[in-house]
């Protein structure tokens, strides 16, 4: 089990990829021209087409003393409907980036990324054997960054699992595997993002898999007082945008009933899962009212807050 300090060096790197800072930009609103995640929100930026963005503001406004409420309870009919409109609407953007200063939507948005990027990872983490400071953070990241699962099957397929190697030759040949995915994109936006396994495959030759700080990222420290841990300065005002051409793709985004219903090789793959575990339901790739009773019955056995809705969090608990 990591520490607490392993954990926070290990969402330092991810923190520093998405928006400059070690301890992350929760007033951060990012649009990239050609990004399909669409407008992309917070500490780990998270997306309007992945439907995550809809939940984090949903999370918040349901909080009474949620100083900005009032104002963001609007755009929940839109972005739950993933209204690509928002992407352009000015007012929305500057309510986001004032929002990131409040102290309810900090503590929300370090409970949703716990909550739907962190424990899957360390599902995932736990699922092949990885126990490492470091190797949970490339999952991690790749859990942020998407496409987790296919590229853990590709170095399965290349070299072996985990199992039959050590953890330090297993995440080197997941990274190397990874940053030629990237490389090799047909998306522009993401062959830009070699950069994370670039800085991967440096942690990695460092030797240094437990995290111990202080270490480099991009050219920024991580040391105790960039993690808070220690008086700092305040720092710099970061303007690069985040590369996060990947959320909202098929095998990422939210899954739930509504009208028209959600079809498509995402739901037949959440459905097999569902009669994996033991339901019993017909696998036709439509998302009914007979998913959505398998959906909620799943997640009250698992202790999850059963709303019907898959995200991260229930796909990890069914697909770790």
């Amino acid at each position: 089990m990591l520490t607490d300090l392993q954990k926070r060096c290990a969402q330092a790197i991810v923190n520093v990829f998405e928006t400059g800072r070690p301890l992350g930009n929760y007033g951060s609103v990012t649009l990239l021209a050609g990004d399909t995640g669409h407008l992309t929100y917070g500490r780990a930026q998270t997306t309007l087409a992945s439907g995550n963005l809809y939940l984090l503001i949903k999370a918040y406004c349901e909080v009474a003393d949620a100083t900005f409420r009032d104002r963001l309870q609007p755009y929940l009919d839109p972005l739950d409907r993933r209204d690509t409109a928002l992407d352009n609407d000015a007012a929305l953007r500057q309510l986001l980036r004032e929002a990131g200063d409040d102290p309810v939507m900090r503590r929300e948005q370090d409970a949703f990324f716990d909550r739907v990027y962190w424990a899957p990872a360390i599902a995932s983490a736990d699922y092949i054997g990885v126990q490492t400071g470091l190797g949970t953070s490339v999952i991690y990241d790749s859990r942020i960054h998407g496409s987790w699962h296919a590229l853990r099957d590709r170095t399965n397929d290349r070299f072996g699992a985990l199992a039959a190697l050590t953890e330090p030759v297993w995440i080197g040949h997941y990274v190397e595997t990874r940053r030629d995915w990237l490389a090799n994109n047909a998306n522009a936006l993401l062959r830009k993002t070699v950069y994370r396994m670039e800085s991967f495959a440096a942690l990695i030759a460092s030797d240094n898999w437990a995290l111990d700080p202080p270490f480099t990222v991009r050219g920024v420290r991580v040391d105790e007082a960039a993690l808070g841990l220690a008086p700092q300065p305040a720092p710099p005002p970061v303007t690069r945008p985040s590369d996060r051409p990947w959320a909202g793709a098929p095998d990422e985004r939210t899954l739930r009933l509504r009208q028209p219903r959600m079809t498509g090789p995402a739901v037949t793959a959440l459905q097999r899962a569902l009669v994996d575990d033991g339901a019993t339901l017909s696998v036709d790739g439509v998302f009914g009212d007979d998913t959505d009773a398998a959906v909620r019955a799943f997640q009250a056995r698992k202790g999850l807050h059963a709303d019907g809705i898959v995200g991260p969090a229930t796909m990890a608990a069914l697909r770790p």
